[in-house]
């Protein structure tokens, strides 16, 4: 990669300044683009291998398209770095993924660039679809541009996109930013000369003036026919794209998406092309131009902060409920016949590695398809199969349909492990703070959250024995607490654990690794305020431990709750409603009713008050007013 500065970064902070410059520069630009990114990464963390790999794109797309009319959506937009660079947006980058800095994602709140949120796959397609037919409604010039990755066009949203396109997506141009080897091994050159044939300007023409004149000659209906079948047999044979031609989409590619004169070619190509959907096959490899990341883009995904010279990243550690949940997975694996596992494109992530090396015909990995992961899991419990269904707790808000409909209604015994439940750093499209509202009012449902890994160990065991479906929600990272496989913790369905016990008038109730925090909000009630508390792990959302909440109703005046949850459907609501007919004096603690922005846990927490010391200050200026 080269290391010198250009400036022409400088020179291009909007759409409209970087069209004035040489074409012939717009590798130096991308190169200056490419070290921008590292650096930033390198200190602030963030997705990384995704962005280096569509620096050039995103370059072509910005320098072919007028992005006042034309609208540009990022799949899931954790790639959209060098987007945010360019339009006007290069220092405010450098505070990427701080509070009140600039969002790891796409945000309509940061730019007139940015048509919407985005955070989720599969949405890019409708969502331009939706944005093409009202420029059509409205007789608009714009153009709608999804660019999707080859993994997110498998969600089942993208395909639904796609059988919808031809009807109404005449201003639609869909990118498909392919960064895998198992389309582009089986195109050759073959293909890449069919792809210059078919993108010439002239194509079309031609193609229009032969069908002209066959007209003209006898037979010459039998004659096209024969010519189609020819046609459509010649692509279905060498092209990849037969399959989108076939859904009224154009297809056109592969195209080297690190080529920007190239993808420049391309690009102007599809002005003047006819009023169909297109879709345009770009050839890209994640971690371009940083020799570690392309060596292992699965690593470089997301990171942390990490050394840029040498590539190194932080050791992974053991001591996190991920771990411990794949841990686990595998200790119940070797015990049971009948237990397997499923990941919606989130085997690492989620823990399940160890478990994949170990039984690969054990783990299930079906792409980015929620929906399809839990209505999966409910036909191999119909079966008689034991599934464990591992997705973030943001992402199966996607599938609430399939968990009611194909898992709870039959009360099948699916265990859901949800992992990043609760307050992240991407924001609110990935903050998983929302899910226990929806699945408390499931029927059927047990929800548990473990305090420790240890603890989250026992739940997923204590979740086998079970013959309903279960939930264990736990969050990112670990609690503090040691590994310890040989702690064995009694769980007891529906019961919570008193883990600090006192005669004094105040309890707070805390929802899993909010516990330590309950801790700590006790002893400085104790050293500050000369305060004492009543601790309890709830353990179990769903059901709640009625009888110690009815207990403590009748014996202490102060309940209080606490979760890494919106305030809204979870711990606390669930505390209401048992407290309402006891006149319990309940004050809950949790994020408020609003999306939380992104930025460090820990300051989210000084900001809207859930630190150990304002909660502390809180809970005294109640018992003492």
């Amino acid at each position: 990669m080269a290391k010198e500065n250009s400036g022409w970064l400088d020179k291009a902070d909007s759409p409209e300044k970087l069209k004035s410059i040489p074409q012939e520069q717009l590798p130096l630009l991308a190169n200056e683009l490419r070290q921008y990114i590292l650096k930033t990464v390198a200190c602030n963390g963030g997705h990384l291998a995704s962005n280096l790999g569509v620096v050039e794109l995103t370059v072509a797309l910005h320098y072919a398209f007028d992005l006042k009319k034309d609208k540009i959506i990022w799949d899931v937009s954790h790639q959209s770095y060098a987007h945010k660079i360019l339009t006007g947006r290069k220092e405010f980058f450098s505070s990427l993924r701080k509070f009140d800095g600039c969002c790891g994602f796409q945000s309509p709140l940061e730019s007139e660039y940015d048509p919407c949120f985005a955070g989720h796959a599969g949405a890019a397609i409708s969502t331009c679809l939706g944005i093409s037919a009202a420029n059509i409604a409205n007789n608009r010039d714009g153009l709608a541009i999804a660019v999707v990755g080859d993994g997110s066009l498998n969600c089942g949203l993208s395909l639904e996109g796609l059988n919808n396109a031809a009807s109404c997506g005449k201003k639609l141009v869909i990118i498909l930013n392919d960064n895998r080897m198992s389309i582009s091994g089986n195109v050759g050159a073959m293909a890449s000369y069919l792809h210059r044939v078919i993108t010439a300007r002239h194509y079309s023409g031609v193609k229009n003036r032969i069908k002209k004149f066959i007209d003209k000659l006898p037979g010459h209906r039998t004659m096209l026919r024969y010519i189609r079948k020819i046609e459509g047999l010649t692509k279905f044979a060498l092209l990849p794209g037969a399959v989108f031609e076939e859904l009224g989409i154009r297809y056109l590619g592969p195209v080297d998406g690190h080529d920007i004169p190239a993808l420049l070619r391309t690009f102007e190509h599809i002005r003047t092309s006819d009023e169909r959907p297109v879709i345009i096959h770009v050839k890209t490899k994640k971690g371009y131009g940083y020799t570690p990341a392309q060596n292992d883009p699965e690593s470089f995904h997301g990171v942390s902060s990490f050394d840029l010279d040498s590539g190194s990243l932080k050791p992974a550690s053991h001591n996190n409920f991920s771990y411990a949940f794949g841990y686990s997975a595998l200790e119940l694996v070797e015990k049971s016949n009948d237990v397997v596992a499923i990941s919606a494109a989130m085997i690492s992530p989620t823990g399940l590695a160890n478990l994949k090396r170990s039984f690969p015909d054990r783990v299930f990995d079906v792409g980015i398809a929620e929906g399809h992961a839990v209505t999966f899991a409910g036909g191999l419990a119909t079966a008689g199969m034991r599934p464990i269904v591992a997705i973030y707790a943001t992402f199966i808000q996607r599938a609430l349909d399939n968990v009611f409909h194909d898992v709870c209604l039959g009360d099948l015994p699916v265990i859901f492990c949800l992992d990043r439940a609760g307050l992240v750093e991407d924001g609110p499209t990935h903050n998983g703070i929302y899910d226990l509202s929806f699945f408390r009012s499931m029927p059927n449902l047990i929800i548990i959250q473990p305090a420790s890994e240890n603890e989250l160990r026992q739940m997923l065991f204590f979740a086998y024995n079970q013959r309903h479906p279960v939930v264990i929600r736990y969050p990112r990272g670990g609690s503090g607490m040691a590994f310890d496989q040989s702690e064995e913790t009694p769980i007891v369905l529906g019961k919570a654990e008193i883990v600090s016990q006192n005669n004094s008038d105040i309890a707070i109730w805390a929802s899993g690794a909010e516990l330590w925090r309950a801790l700590e909000i006790n002893r400085i009630l104790q050293e500050k305020f000369q305060l004492s508390a009543e601790i309890v792990n709830a353990r179990f959302i769903k059901p709640l431990d009625h009888a110690l909440m009815l207990k403590h109703a009748a014996e202490k005046q102060f309940i209080f709750t606490i979760e890494d949850h919106s305030i809204v459907g979870g711990l606390g609501s669930a505390a209401a409603e048992v407290l309402a007919e006891a006149n319990g004096k309940l004050h809950s603690f949790g994020w408020p009713d609003h999306f939380i922005p992104h930025g460090k846990p820990d300051i989210l927490r000084r900001q809207f008050g859930l630190t150990a010391d304002a909660i502390a200050e809180k809970i005294a200026a109640i018992v003492r007013q």
